[in-house]
């Protein structure tokens, strides 16, 4: 079962992120280290797989 969008905004948020606002449902995160993210999509929805492999490759690059 796929996670939802939800999840993946909790787990960039835990991991440093800060939320920049977006349009619509586009959310755009910034890590200190200068890392960025865009995610779509309503928290409530399931994510993408590709979604979650950005998510997951992102916080590994900040915590390495």
């Amino acid at each position: 079962m796929p996670k939802k969008i939800g999840s993946l905004i909790q787990r960039l948020k835990k991991s440093g992120f800060v939320d920049r606002g977006g349009k619509g449902s586009h959310r755009n995160f910034k890590h200190p280290s200068g890392a960025k993210i865009t995610i779509s999509g309503s928290p409530g929805h399931d994510a993408k797989k590709y979604q979650e492999r950005e998510v997951e490759k992102v916080i590994r690059e900040v915590k390495a």
